[in-house]
């Protein structure tokens, strides 16, 4: 950890006051819902208590009614449909959400999941072909993926099969001609563009439920969407999706279903993990979603959709077991992968003169290079490209940018390198054509080059709120816990604590943390510095930024800054 830029945010201290005081909040809380714009008694109310009575009639999303007309007439014709899903964590939970509740509901129905490497991406031809030829289904509906797989679609309306798209990626200028594309992005409603894929699965599921409870069957009347949530907050942090809004509304209420859930499979999960305490959306991003995660990056993502609709405890446990070890090879798998990539970088790199990374190396596991890639980006500050070089001779991988750079600008400045490309503004996915990887890497760098050259691009520490160390207590973490789920567009809160000392002989445990005690204002502090050399630690007085938790040890629960960044208090 290296000392960086602090910028600490600003708030209308007249408006936060008066929130205070009326919210009867610490002024530090205050001055987050002021940043993050809840200004009034209503707005607050509102995110502090979100209500699963605020979410939006499913309905209001763009051909609702034809797909579940659709689909009620083919449960009630025995038809057999088949949920055809993708590898990632929302492609899974999406489609054991849809399997599941439409099972409740009486339907003959199977799930399919494509084969990452053979088949690729979303809703391919081969796939699809595979998928008919195994199910027979007369009714397809895919979850997480289909909205531009018009060849895809096509096809199986040759065969005489409905096809039903629920998505939720951007649409191309043309889409396919399903019978019914459910994507909140060519509605008209902004809020339902946040939803993730497991997001519009349940949208579809609640419009089910909600028509047949209306037309009196009887199968709806025994569904209780509740029981549901787990499986959908699961999707919704694993896809980093915003938490605001509808989002919001379903983690909250889907943390507090998880801490008992009624599947067997999430319970297991949750056991090989490790998961206990207090529910929160780390547990969801970083300990069960990864375990997903792993199926399909390294292992069967049919095994990961078999232990999430299943409903058998002894094949739950052996599932999550399996899970378990994908997940720790898939760990030394990356932590392989990553050592070389930084040894590679580090015996060459010149911050002033290389700006877009690129490495890539034979051998190197498909399934993990954005994750490689993530950490090059974040270590850096860079744009990122980690790639495996296939037997073909082509290089095929992740990207991963930075706040200021579009990756998508980039890959399309080098495109005549390139077989294919695609993805978004944050991260995307190449491949390079045989024998042009040193062009691509010098093209590529150049690219960037030209955009960001001028920036400091040196690490910025943001920082919420400078706290008076008299707040920091019990009570102020109580109501930092009614912020939560912390996530995508609402982060957990980076607290700064001014002029402060350190009190005893800072400590290394796990062999490279520092455990410390602070002083500030009279009051100590229990902290910890992940990856914190003591070497680093300055001698005079430090500002800490921090994030405050709850740290359990030996029976006992006690208060922790968990430290961000350190600097000496004379910085300006």
């Amino acid at each position: 950890m290296t000392s960086k830029r602090w910028k600490i945010k600003t708030a209308d201290e007249k408006l936060v006051k008066m929130i205070a005081s009326t919210a009867e909040l610490s002024p530090s809380i205050a001055k987050i819902l002021v940043q993050r714009d809840f200004n009034s008694a209503e707005k607050i109310a509102g995110f502090i208590s979100p209500r699963l009575s605020d979410l939006s009639d499913p309905f209001e999303l763009p051909d609702m009614e034809t797909a579940v007309t659709r689909l009620w007439g083919a449960i009630d014709a025995g038809e057999r449909i088949t949920v055809f899903g993708d590898y990632d964590v929302d492609g899974l939970t999406s489609a054991a959400l849809l399997t599941r509740i439409l099972r409740a509901l009486g339907a003959a129905v199977e799930a399919f999941i494509p084969d990452r490497l053979d088949e690729g991406y979303g809703l391919s031809q081969e796939a699809l072909a595979r998928c008919l030829e195994r199910h027979g289904s007369t009714v397809v509906v895919t979850v997480d993926c289909g909205t531009n797989s018009v060849e895809s679609v096509a096809f199986a309306h040759s065969k005489g099969v409905d096809v039903i798209v629920t998505d939720h990626h951007e649409p191309d200028e043309k889409t396919a001609a399903a019978f019914a594309l459910i994507n909140p992005k060519l509605g008209t409603i902004p809020k339902h563009e946040l939803l993730c894929g497991a997001g519009v699965a349940f949208k579809l599921s609640h419009g089910l439920v909600k028509r047949g409870r209306e037309q009196k069957k009887p199968s709806a009347a025994g569904v209780d969407l509740r029981n549901y949530l787990d499986i959908t907050a699961l999707g919704t942090v694993a896809d980093i999706m915003p938490l605001v809004g509808e989002n919001r509304i379903i983690v909250r209420h889907g943390l507090a279903k998880l801490a008992e859930s009624s599947w067997v499979g999430m319970e297991e999960l949750k056991r090989v993990a490790g998961v206990k305490g207090e529910l929160d959306t780390y547990h969801l991003g970083f300990q069960l979603g990864p375990r997903i995660n792993a199926a399909g990056r390294i292992g069967q993502p049919m095994q990961a959709l078999r232990l999430l609709v299943t409903d058998d405890a002894a094949e739950a446990r052996e599932i999550a077991q399996l899970l378990d070890q994908n997940n720790i090879e898939r760990r030394a798998i990356e932590k392989k992968m990553g050592d070389e990539a930084f040894e590679e970088i580090d015996a060459y790199f010149d911050p002033a003169k290389h700006f877009g990374l690129v490495v890539a190396r034979e051998g190197w596991h498909p399934g993990v290079v954005g994750i490689v890639a993530s950490r090059i980006s974040r270590h850096y500050n860079r744009p990122a490209i980690v790639m495996g070089i296939e037997e073909e001779g082509h290089a095929r991988g992740s990207c991963r940018s930075i706040e200021c750079y579009n990756m998508l600008d980039g890959l399309q400045a080098c495109a005549q390198h390139l077989n294919k490309f695609g993805g978004h503004m944050m991260a995307a996915g190449l491949e390079v054509k045989p024998g042009a990887l040193d062009a691509f890497k010098k093209d590529f760098n150049e690219a960037v080059s030209s955009e960001i050259s001028s920036m400091d691009l040196s690490p910025v520490q943001h920082v919420d709120a400078i706290v008076e160390p008299a707040e920091v207590g019990w009570s102020f973490l109580n109501q930092l816990k009614q912020l939560r789920p912390f996530g995508q567009e609402n982060p957990e809160p980076v607290w700064g604590l001014m002029n402060a000392r350190v009190s005893g002989s800072p400590r290394v445990v796990g062999q490279k943390h520092l455990k410390l005690s602070v002083v500030s204002g009279g009051e100590q502090f229990d902290a910890i510095a992940f990856n914190y050399p003591l070497s680093n630690l300055p001698a005079a007085e430090i500002d800490v930024a921090f994030t405050l938790k709850e740290n359990y040890w030996n029976g006992n629960t006690t208060l922790q800054l968990q430290v961000q960044d350190i600097r000496p208090s004379t910085s300006p």
